[in-house]
């Protein structure tokens, strides 16, 4: 993309420009943008720059011709020249202490998600020595959860920064619980149900305990005869469960019956339509949506807008398409962990997705000038910005790459009535 130096008296308005001086020595929240309006441009100028950087694949307009320099910028007189730097140094100021806001409130949030991270190693390692303690602490940690999401009148969904230790049978079990939990309060389920799919989300996949880890881990196509030592874990998970007592049926009805499909191409089964348990319809809709965003071969990854994408257009015969539509609610048409091209040319990283503002994500965003750690997470209608498409995360350039850190295994947590 080709850049310029330009003169500061050839700017207008609908020029992209970046600024030659650093964040914190202007008011603007960016030091790249496009400029609305004449009290911009008076700023800039006050700046006391004399030339500063034009992407014209970025404006809608071209710089003015160097013989009319100065022409469009009528001077604004001095106080009004102050008022107008006034009134962006108090914005950018308070833009400043909101992201402040919402990076405390994030680090709370993952704090609690590690929390229950580690409730749910405790619970799994608990299962085949003391399974009646196991089930206790996976209801307490279901009956907290789902307390804390049904206390909310909407719902924020936040991503999780990646885990060194990022075992993909923990991290899928309690994003799967999480996600149909709020996927039944979305549709109206009684907090009972919402308790069971809580459950049932922790322990659908607990079969795969018998699964040899060669075959879990296996990179590329599994023979037939592994495919369906792979399919056995839908029984082996009804079976093992069916040991506890207290643990509600339901919760095994689900692990049984996870992967069945409304036009009976599921498994093990092949039950069709109302022959399958509705909540497991609901559980089926979110375990294919964070397989397909993580599946075993992680060459067959797909990002999460092309998931949705995929579920809605190709899984329709197969998924409740109910469950299907409200979770593209919950989770937005770009979901938390998309890295995405914005209206301003800018690139960045959903981080959280308002169950009531869904077009308007808070979107990290790359600024080479302003460091990693502070790097700006922006509430896009408040900056008057729009996403423009979803792009592969490899597809980036090493150092957007680096400062966005897309994550490999893309976890969500909640909390409830935070704006950005």
């Amino acid at each position: 993309m080709a850049e310029l130096k330009l003169n500061v008296e050839r700017l207008q308005i609908g020029v992209y420009v970046k600024l030659p001086v650093k964040w914190g020595e202007h008011p603007f929240m960016f030091t790249s943008f496009k400029i609305k309006s004449q009290d911009q441009i008076e700023v800039i100028h006050n700046l006391g720059l004399k030339h500063v950087i034009v992407v014209p694949e970025k404006s809608d307009k071209p710089p003015l011709p160097a013989d009319q320099e100065g022409s469009g910028n009528s001077k604004a007189d001095s106080k009004a020249q102050e008022k107008a730097e006034k009134a962006l140094w108090e914005e950018k100021r308070a833009r400043i202490e909101e992201l402040k806001n919402y990076r405390r409130n994030l680090q709370k949030v993952e704090k609690e998600f590690d929390r229950s991270m580690a409730q749910v190693r405790a619970v799994m390692a608990k299962l085949k020595s003391r399974p009646l303690n196991a089930v206790d602490d996976a209801t307490s940690l279901i009956n907290n959860l789902a307390d804390d999401l049904l206390s909310g009148e909407n719902v924020v969904l936040h991503l999780m920064n990646d885990s060194k230790d990022a075992d993909s049978f923990y991290y899928h079990s309690l994003n799967v619980s999480i996600l149909a939990m709020m996927l039944a309060k979305a549709a109206g389920f009684s907090e009972r149900d919402i308790k069971i799919l809580g459950l049932a989300g922790l322990f659908h996949d607990v079969g795969k305990m018998k699964i040899p880890d060669k075959i879990l881990r296996k990179p590329g196509k599994l023979t037939a005869q592994e495919a369906n030592l792979l399919k056995m874990h839908t029984k082996y998970g009804a079976d093992f469960l069916k040991l506890s007592e207290t643990l509600p049926a339901k919760v095994k009805l689900i692990a049984e019956q996870h992967h069945e499909f409304l036009d009976g191409s599921g498994y093990p089964k092949k039950l069709k339509g109302e022959q399958i348990d509705r909540l497991s319809q609901l559980i089926s809709v979110v375990n294919e949506y964070d397989s397909l965003c993580h599946p075993r071969d992680v060459k067959q990854t797909r990002i999460p807008f092309t998931v949705i994408s995929y579920l809605y257009k190709q899984r329709k015969e197969q998924l409740n398409t109910a469950d299907l539509g409200i979770l593209i609610r919950l989770l937005g048409i770009y979901p938390p962990g998309s890295v995405v091209q914005l209206s301003s040319g800018q690139i960045g990283l959903v981080m959280s997705v308002n169950s009531e503002r869904l077009l308007f994500p808070a979107v990290q965003v790359y600024d080479a000038n302003i460091p990693r750690t502070e790097a700006p997470i922006i509430d896009l209608e408040a900056a008057g910005l729009t996403i423009e498409k979803a792009l592969k995360p490899s597809a980036l350039p090493d150092a957007v790459f680096e400062y966005l850190n897309p994550r490999a295994r893309i976890s969500y947590y909640f909390d409830h009535n935070k704006r950005l």
